[in-house]
């Protein structure tokens, strides 16, 4: 148990640290299917994890400055409250409304991802809206609550579709928010379900491990290559939750 615990979790900081997206999309599953942890559990352990991972690779994006800390700043705090309040409204919600939910978004970001032009422009939104920057965290943050994610999938096609980030700066930026939203999170959660901390230790060393491993990997990646993968990405997993919720 322990052994596919640590293996999972180098897999799960090694998307972390690669896209800035996807820790929570093996972590919750992978604690609840393979390791037999209660869904509500599941969630609340995976974000706390992601917290941790997401820190560290932070740290090592921050060193190259490929964060634009000013973006990242009002994503984390806006998106702190929405993650909270909606961890809270996640214990209410039904699960097929959540993967409904999370599915057809996952899908939309893929498809922006993959089919549109993001270069820059004079007509594109830029980093100086600070208003637009605050309403998009707060609103993925509230998703990502509720869902039980991180949000780096949503917010990395948001920084480079609306803002015009470079991929390698959206996907450090994006660390930084998933960071906060994922304490957030954690802190809703925790209140009303029971953490194995031993799991989540284990877990988490070995995710941190797999975000050097990413991050290094993403420094020598072409920026199309990253955006490639992180669309056929997002729409893989989209299709498994679907064709799941199928069965």
């Amino acid at each position: 148990m322990q052994v596919l615990t640590a293996v999972v979790g180098a897999g799960t900081g090694l998307l972390l640290g690669l896209f800035g997206s996807g820790g929570t999309l093996i972590a919750m599953p992978t604690l609840h299917f393979l390791l037999h942890v209660p869904a509500r559990s599941a969630i609340a352990m995976a974000f706390g994890i992601i917290a941790m991972t997401a820190a560290i690779a932070t740290f090592h994006y921050w060193r190259r400055g490929a964060i634009d800390l000013r973006v990242a700043a009002l994503f984390g705090l806006f998106g702190i409250g929405g993650a909270y309040a909606g961890a809270r409204l996640g214990a209410v919600i039904p699960a097929p409304i959540h993967l409904a939910l999370f599915a057809a978004t996952m899908y939309y970001s893929a498809h922006r991802l993959l089919f549109t032009d993001t270069r820059a422009d004079e007509a594109g939104m830029r980093s100086d809206h600070p208003a637009l920057i605050a309403a998009y965290g707060l609103g993925i943050g509230t998703f990502a609550g509720i869902v039980g994610v991180g949000g780096g999938f949503l917010i990395v096609p948001a920084l480079i579709l609306l803002w015009r980030l470079p991929v390698k700066r959206a996907v450090g930026t994006s660390l930084m928010a998933v960071t906060a939203n994922s304490l957030a999170g954690f802190a809703g959660y925790t209140t009303s379900v029971a953490i194995s901390y031993p799991i989540m230790a284990v877990f988490a060393t070995s995710a941190v491990c797999g975000t050097f491993a990413g991050s290094a990997l993403h420094r020598y990646l072409p920026e199309k290559t990253v955006k490639l993968a992180l669309g056929l990405f997002l729409a893989t997993v989209a299709t498994y939750i679907i064709g799941k919720g199928l069965v």
